[in-house]
């Protein structure tokens, strides 16, 4: 699902239950793997959350990110820049193959999205022009957790609906999003939400705090509408978007339920 930059890549069939356990329960990594579950983050900001040289961080990204566990992207905002993700499927697959691999009755199954119960939830999803990835994400949030959250989208920049997004939106998910209003992040200045979600490395640059949230949570997520215009399927971009999307707003539920 996600486009990585990936070196020496351990194939799922070859990390086996202790290498798995071995390499995530490793302190330093585990502090790191708990930092990203939350929110995708460059290596300096790492490296003061956990408290160690960056020297020490960055290789012990590189472990997990030899093992897939995590993607880096280059930053829209700074291209000298990197974001650091957690791929949080797999990461829930091999926590549950290890268990079952030790007996069967432990192997872990997560709730579905669906079941789990919200009711009143604010959420706030931000991209910079409130065209693609910000709508798609509230559409998908609110599908979801069907109709318990209360999503909403906004952009530094706002510009009409693409129709890519549109189209993608309704063909995948069966969700219409053509009468979407794009709104400035401004006009919701003041509101109180449960949660906030950047979607854009430029627009958590410009955003300003909002009362209620819990910090700002951060997906770097590439922007389908700047894609090459001349590719065979135009709408891959908002294909491969819609999906990271719906894959981290299931967990993202989960985490809102807790």
């Amino acid at each position: 699902m996600y486009k990585v930059q990936m070196e020496n890549v351990l194939n799922l069939e070859t990390l086996s239950a202790p290498d798995f356990l071995q390499l995530a329960g490793h302190p330093l990594r585990w502090r790191l793997l708990g930092e990203l579950a939350r929110s995708d983050r460059m290596v300096g900001e790492l490296t003061r959350l956990v408290s160690q040289p960056q020297n020490l961080v960055s290789y012990h990204l590189a472990k997990l990110r030899d093992a897939r566990l995590v993607f880096v992207r280059r930053s829209s905002a700074d291209r000298r820049d990197n974001y650091y993700g957690l791929d949080i499927a797999r990461l829930g697959g091999l926590f549950s193959s290890a268990g079952g691999a030790l007996h069967p009755g432990l192997r872990l199954m997560p709730p579905p999205a669906d079941a789990v119960p919200l009711s009143g939830v604010r959420v706030l999803f931000l991209c910079t022009g409130n065209s693609a990835r910000s709508p798609m994400a509230a559409a998908l949030a609110r599908a979801i957790s069907q109709g318990g959250i209360e999503a909403h989208s906004a952009g530094s920049a706002p510009r009409s609906v693409h129709p890519g997004a549109v189209r993608v939106m309704q063909a995948q998910h069966g969700l219409d999003i053509s009468a979407h209003i794009p709104r400035h992040l401004d006009e919701f200045a003041g509101e109180r939400f449960d949660c906030v979600v950047s979607l854009c490395d430029r627009v958590r640059e410009v955003c300003p705090d909002f009362p209620g949230a819990s910090g700002m949570i951060h997906w770097s997520i590439e922007n389908p509408v700047s894609g090459d215009t001349g590719e065979t399927n135009p709408d891959a971009r908002f294909e491969q978007t819609a999906a990271e999307l719906a894959n981290r707003i299931e967990y993202l539920l989960v985490m809102l339920a807790h």
